[in-house]
């Protein structure tokens, strides 16, 4: 995979980047924080190794 593609595919996979949408989509900061903190444990870590 080129750097470039990586590098855009950690970037939409950051769970930052996850909060920054849900809060766009409507969600409550408090409940887009809780998400997006239950993505990075479950999901972000264990791929991100």
């Amino acid at each position: 995979m080129s750097h470039r593609i990586t590098d855009a595919l950690k970037h939409r996979l950051n769970p930052l980047h996850l909060y920054c949408r849900l809060c766009e989509l409507g969600l409550p900061a408090t409940l887009a924080r809780s998400l997006s903190a239950g993505y990075e444990r479950m999901v972000y870590r264990p791929l991100a190794g």
